[in-house]
């Protein structure tokens, strides 16, 4: 089941599976390891809402909601 990122739940895991950004905030994701068919996990998110907090491998990485509005993820079973 496809969904974007920012609609994760704490502790949700996920596989990337595509990205709809420009050219610059895509390569920002991509260097922050949000790579194609890369497992991520929700952490947690601000008390508003953002910024939230993702980890990719053993690294925990902060985006912001709008970019995480451009990254298509799919859950694991």
């Amino acid at each position: 089941m496809k969904q974007l990122l920012s609609r994760l739940k704490p502790g949700e895991k996920a596989i990337v599976s595509e990205h709809h950004s420009d050219e610059a905030v895509r390569q920002r994701l991509l260097d922050l390891g949000l790579m194609i068919n890369n497992e991520i996990q929700l952490v947690r998110a601000a008390p508003l809402g953002d910024p939230i907090e993702i980890k990719v491998g053993l690294t925990h990485v902060v985006i912001r909601l709008k970019e995480a509005d451009t990254v298509v993820v799919r859950g694991i079973k």
